[in-house]
């Protein structure tokens, strides 16, 4: 893995940098030097590394603002001390002066401080210049070794979250899922002033099903129900098993009128063809379902929404099963009944 490095300084200082960290082809470089635009950059792509010119107007103020980052901390933060005023007093100040300008660097923000002379300082500038080459490559290695732990541990925490959000048995989003993206949904629905639908379905007579054939088959049907579903619903429609065989799909800038026409083709692909649980079993069965549409009465968490939807999806197994019943397209924001026979 390449290391990102962005340079937060002059092209002259660039030229400064050791011919090592220069290297194109071991290095993902970018110089910048304008402080709104290194933000900017930081903010859509973040480098593994920064490394910062003391002298350039806003250096402190983009080590102070990144050390606030949360998100970013994990960004190896090297501040080269180049102000010639400073080099100055370092001259004839003792180490405990070095050392305070070293804690309050760090303080600001910066993971690491290296005074930067230039070359024409001393008589042992070859010498000192090397050391400071290493010091920084030395640095550059320390950022590496942060940025691949972190990619590590954002790999591992993806992996945790689709695990902690999947149902191991249909390989839909859980309930817990359900839980985080319906506020998001319904949030988004009001910003943008479009419409959210949601059904909640249910398949008759299940317990029948596992009391007759036994849970292996009664598992083996619900996955084979659900990859049906998914294979009918559209990129926008998300499905969640809500629990046992019970399931929720949030329909994205769609209509109640559009969701009972998705809700009736659902209807429709489930009981048309029975399932085959194995080459002597096949087993029909057919669903309940319930439609409802965000009405502005309805909280941000989605908890009337889902109230409502179950209302209707007990109402229409009440009625008979295999059927849909929903809240009326042609009545905006109004609890009306509507059944649809399938």
């Amino acid at each position: 893995m390449n290391i990102s490095i962005l340079v937060f300084g002059s092209d002259r200082f660039f030229a400064t940098l050791p011919d090592r960290s220069r290297d194109h082809s071991a290095f993902n470089i970018e110089i910048i030097a304008n402080l709104n635009q290194a933000v900017a950059r930081i903010q859509n792509a973040p480098p593994d590394v920064i490394i910062v010119q003391a002298s350039l107007d806003g250096s402190m103020g983009l080590c102070c603002w990144l050390k606030e980052q949360t998100k970013l901390s994990w960004i190896h933060c090297i501040l080269l001390e180049d102000r010639s005023h400073v080099l100055a007093e370092r001259s004839h100040r003792g180490y405990s002066w070095e050392s305070e300008m070293v804690s309050a660097a760090l303080r600001q923000g910066a993971d690491a401080y290296i005074w930067w002379l230039p070359e024409h300082a001393n008589s042992d500038s070859l010498v000192e210049s090397t050391a400071r080459g290493n010091l920084l490559l030395a640095q550059l290695t320390v950022g590496l070794r942060k940025a691949h732990k972190y990619r590590d541990l954002i790999r591992t925490n993806d992996l945790l979250s689709a695990i902690a959000l999947s149902d191991a048995l249909t390989e839909l989003n859980n309930r817990r899922a359900l839980e985080w993206d319906l506020p998001r949904q319904i949030n988004k629905a009001r910003t943008q002033n479009s419409p959210l639908s949601l059904i909640i379905l249910d398949v008759d007579y299940f317990k029948k099903v596992n009391d007759t054939y036994g849970h292996l088959v009664g598992d083996r049907l619900l996955q084979l129900l659900c990859m049906r579903l998914k294979k009918n619903l559209r990129f926008h429609e998300t499905p969640f098993r809500y629990g046992g065989e019970e399931f929720v799909i949030i329909l994205d800038n769609t209509t109640c009128k559009e969701a009972l026409v998705v809700a009736k083709r659902l209807n429709r692909i489930v009981s048309e063809q029975p399932f085959a649980i194995n080459n002597t079993l096949a087993i029909k069965v057919t669903i309940s379902l319930g439609t409802v549409c965000l009405c502005d009465d309805d909280d941000a968490k989605g908890i009337s929404l889902l109230h409502r939807a179950d209302e209707y999806l007990l109402e229409a197994k009440a009625s008979g099963r295999d059927r849909v019943i929903g809240c009326d397209a042609h009545v905006s924001h109004r609890s009306h009944l509507r059944a649809v026979s399938s």
